[in-house]
Parts: C-alpha cells; structure tokens; sequence
C-alpha cells in the first residue's frame, strides 16, 4: 500500500510560481536573487500557513542552486538542489525558536556560523518561530546578525511581528506576508481535488475557506478530513454537518420572516437551532455576518466584499433586494446589542429571543425608534384569533392597547386593566389609576376611591387643612413618583422634611442654593400632583436656605461641670461629700 501524504505536505510549492497569494512577495525575491542583491537577514511574518517556512525553503534552495534559471528559481537538477530535496543540505539549518529560545542555543547557532558551506555559495539560517526566543538569547544574538560572515544569511519567520525587538527589525529586510482569499483559497482546494480525483461543491469548499481564516494549510488539513467523511465527494450539507458550522440556509430564512413579521416561525427556528446543540452566541454572531453580507451585497460596489462563490453571491443579492437599508442598520445594531449583552446574561435565551421580537418589528411602519437606534417597545406577538381562543379557554386577556380618551394623571403611573370572563373583547377598557402608601405607613386606599376616576383640582374645589401625616405621604408619593432621569434631587428630596406652616402652605428647609433652584423647578408639578392628592386646591411650597448655627466660643471644662451641676443638683453634694476638686 502507497503511503499517504496529507495533502498540506504533498502539494507543498517547491518554487516561487506556485507559491499562492503572494505574487507580489516572491517577484521581489525573484529579482533579488537574479540580480545578485542579496540581504544578509530577512524576516518573514504574516498569519499561519501562507507561506513563509515555504518561501524560506525555496529562496535558500535557490540561491544555492549552481545553475538557476533565468526567473530565479532553482534548476532542481544540480547537486545542490538533490541534497536539498532529499534533506541531507549542510548549506541549509534550521532552527524552532520554539523549543529552542535559551542564550545556549544561539551560542550553539553562532559556533556553526563560523563553518563555511561546503557546497554552494550561502550558509542559510532559517529560525522559525524567531518572537519565541528569551530576551537574553536576542541580545546573545544581535552581534551576530547584524555583521555575520559573507557566505552566511539569516531567514527569520514569526506569526507576531510586534514582538520582535525593534533592534532586530532594523537589521532585516522585513516581508509581509498576505491572509489568503477565500477565493484562491477555494482556487487551490479544487485545484488539489482535481488533480485527486474527487468531487465538490464550490460551496461546500468555501465554508472549508472560511473556516480556515486565510490559513492555506489550515484549508488543506480541513479538506483532508471531510475527504475522508465523504469519500470524495464533498458537498456543502456533509461539510457544514461535521464541522458543526450552521447552515446559512437557516439566516436566509429567518430574515424572510423578520420581513414577513413572523414572529412564532423565528422563535421555532431558534428553538430548532438550539435543539441541534448550536451555541446561542454563535448563532447570533453568525446572524450578524448574514445582514452585513446582506447591506453589502445592495450595492454593486461593495459587493465585492463578498468572499464566497458566485452563486452564493447571487442569492445573497436577491434577497438583498427584498431589504431596506434602514431594516439592515436596525436589525445589525440588535445583533451586536444582543451579543454584548449575552456573555454576561442569566437567561441568554431570552436574551436572544427579545433580539428576535424586535427585529420581526423592525419591517412595521409605526414602530418606534425609526431612527438609529432600533425599537425597545415591543408589541403583542399573538393574534386575536388567539387571544379570542385564550378567553374562551377561561385564560386571562391582556389588553394590547389603553383606550384613547383616557387621560393619563402622570406618565409613569402603572396602568392597570381589569376584565371580567364575560366581558366583551369589542368594549372598552376601564384605565384605573391608584396611588400606594404602603411603603410610608399609610392605610389601605379605599376601593370606592380606586375604582373611581381621579379628578382635576377645579372639580374637587376642596381647601381641607394641611395635616402633617397626609403631607409626609404625598411628599414621598411624589419623590417616588419622579423619572429615574431624576434619580440625583429624588435622593436628596428624601432627606427633606416639609413643614406647615399654614392651612395651605408648606415649607422645606434646604441647606443648598443649588438643591433650591431644582425644587423650584419642580414645584409647579409637585403642586399639580399633591393637590387633588391632599385635597387641597391652593396647596403651595416654599423653599428657603436653612440657618447656620454658629459656635462663638470654645466651653472650658469648669462650664461644663456648672452646667451639669444646674440639670444634676445631687451632683454638687456628691462633690463636698467626697471632697474632689477639678482643674
């Protein structure tokens, strides 16, 4: 049986023509060794698997070669390049920083530059991994390569270019190499199925692309392996399956019912979605992505943005046809909101079922926040069909909206509805409104008082006498009743105590001008709210600065004793009977 070779190491270039993705990178060093230019070090750095070990093999092999071709490339026929290829080169070391990063090493290095090549013109040092060596070993080895021997040349590879000290990048010549594309990713892939006989679907060796992340040799270890679970024939359903990456036919049909305002099938999407073991952080991050490809793909000069086949592509854009540019923003912003918000919370399903409610309601034209930011009232999800069905079953109904002619008494008072299992669906809502004392001390309101309406301060015509407890309950009624824009004076205001100081005043002492003018801002509707509250319609507060008692002078000790002689007297006889005297 032949032995087998991954595909990584079998389809590895062997001179700078096939080399992929980095045309510009191996021209350069092409010209460099056909014009004789040669650096005594180089670093080559860039992302995993894209080429660097590779191009420092084949530049070394190259300019040791006795008879180059005219490009630059190494003839592959003179000994030099036979003992290169079959790894028996003493003209050509190399050295995993990785593993080998202490100051003995780099001496060890330093001790085999002094050796001449015994073949060829160049002694090449290749160090991989180079940012892995101690910062001992980089001193040890600054000397050494900055003036090594004429016949020696460093090679210096790393994936963490701002690690290297900047005194080792000045004396290279330092190559950037590129991520891979998608699409010569997925170029090679067919390139290497082609020439091994099997089959596969463009799609299928694009999310292989993409899984990769732009590592060629990440590609070619991943297409092995679906290789051997397809038996050669890949397609894109086994692909997604065993490299557990969800399928973007379930974005493309949760947006079409985002467009559709579908919010039960979204919520059974996800519900599948979860069940298949996916991650919920996953999911939405993959969500994500489908409305950037989507915004991207509106536009023909984005679209090239697009890293994936052609027709991948075309589906992207015509579904991007269906979608405003407005419902794309909004609905990426809830993504990313929901994403940040998912790591640190309890019940991340619901997190994510919210996004999706609010994006099947982003697509309604009288959903709020048309703007930048997206909508945070949500809407009830179920139909009246379902709500009649809810009722009938002996359910509770909710109701969807308050009736229009109710005025409300503040804007945040709770609203609260009540329905009878008789009652008719077609008739309108009774909007009650109540105000709570049980957080101070109060009674109970009386049901008769909450089931009526409240009225305006012209309708009770009431001027009842000011009473201490009732307006100690009002004034913290009404602090609690504050916005929590207004959470800073609320604070304060709790700490303050009205005082009557006739049938229909009070006044509050405040020992800060600036807490004066804020309560002088609020005072027009602190008095429109305790009014009808305290049944007082000429209820009125005034703020003053309270007194500050001033010490004139200390108290010595012989006042103090007389002091607590006149509220003590038994004090001054204990004093003679026991004879003491006080300095």
């Amino acid at each position: 049986m032949e032995e087998y070779i991954v595909s990584a190491r079998k389809y590895r270039p062997l001179n700078f023509d096939a080399v992929v993705g980095q045309r510009a990178l191996t021209a350069t060093l092409k010209n460099a060794i056909a014009s004789g230019k040669l650096a005594h070090a180089y670093l080559f750095c860039g992302p995993r698997g894209v080429g660097k070990t590779t191009c420092a093999r084949i530049f070394a092999k190259a300019i040791n070669c006795l008879s180059p071709k005219e490009g630059g490339d190494a003839c592959g026929q003179c000994e030099s390049c036979m003992a290169f290829d079959q790894q028996r080169s003493m003209n050509i070391h190399e050295l995993d920083a990785a593993s080998n990063n202490s100051v003995e090493d780099i001496r060890e290095l330093t001790k085999q530059v002094q050796i001449p090549p015994q073949i060829g013109k160049y002694k090449v040092f290749i160090i991989d991994e180079v940012h892995m060596l101690s910062a001992s070993a980089f001193n040890a080895f600054l000397k050494t390569l900055e003036e090594p021997p004429s016949y020696v040349i460093f090679i210096l590879a790393t994936t963490e270019k701002h690690k290297i000290l900047p005194t080792i990048l000045s004396r290279c010549q330092v190559y950037d190499f590129q991520r891979m594309t998608t699409q010569l990713t997925v170029d090679h892939l067919m390139y290497v199925a082609q020439k091994e006989g099997y089959t596969a679907e463009p799609e299928a060796l694009g999310l292989i692309a993409e899984k990769a992340d732009g590592g060629m040799r990440d590609a070619l270890s991943i297409f092995d392996q679906m290789v051997s679970f397809t038996g050669g024939n890949i397609t894109y359903e086994q692909v997604a399956k065993n490299l557990n990456v969800l399928s973007s036919e379930y974005y493309f049909q949760l947006v079409d019912y985002f467009l559709a305002g579908n919010v039960q099938s979204s919520l059974l999407l996800l519900n599948d979605v979860l069940n298949k073991g996916f991650d919920g952080g996953n999911f939405v991050n993959g969500l994500a992505t489908h409305l950037r490809n989507l915004l991207v793909s509106q536009d023909a000069v984005t679209l090239p943005l697009l890293e994936m086949s052609d027709k991948m592509r075309a589906k992207y854009q015509e579904q991007a046809k269906k979608c405003k540019a407005k419902f794309l923003y909004q609905a990426i912003k809830l993504c990313n909101d929901c994403d940040q918000s998912y790591r640190t919370s309890r019940n991340k399903r619901l997190q994510i079922e919210i996004c999706l409610i609010q994006a099947t309601q982003l697509t309604e034209d009288d959903v709020p926040g048309a703007g930048r930011r997206p909508a945070k009232i949500l809407k009830p999800i179920f139909t009246e069909q379902a709500r009649k069905s809810q009722t009938s079953a002996g359910s509770p109904v909710v109701a969807s909206k308050p009736d229009s002619t109710t005025v409300p008494l503040r804007q945040k008072d709770e609203t609260k509805t009540t329905a009878t299992p008789n009652a008719n669906l077609n008739e309108p809502k009774v909007i009650l409104r109540k105000v709570s004392f049980k957080h101070f001390g109060g009674k109970a309101a009386n049901p008769t008082e909450i089931n009526a309406q409240p009225k305006s301060v012209d309708e009770i015509g009431l001027k009842l006498p000011l009473e201490e407890k009732s307006l100690k309950e009002g004034w913290f009624a009404y602090v609690n009743n504050l916005p929590r824009e207004q959470m800073a004076i609320a604070q304060r205001m709790r700490l303050l105590q009205p005082v009557i100081t006739g049938p229909s005043t009070a006044e509050v002492s405040v020992n800060s001008p600036q807490i004066i003018n804020e309560l002088n801002e609020l005072r027009a509707d602190m008095e429109n709210f305790l009014r009808p509250l305290l049944k007082n319609s000429e209820l009125s507060f005034s703020f003053h600065l309270a007194e500050q008692e001033l010490v004139l002078h200390s108290i010595s000790k012989q006042e103090q004793l007389q002091d607590m002689e006149k509220r003590n007297p038994s004090l001054t006889n204990l004093i003679k009977e026991l004879q003491l005297e006080f300095d």
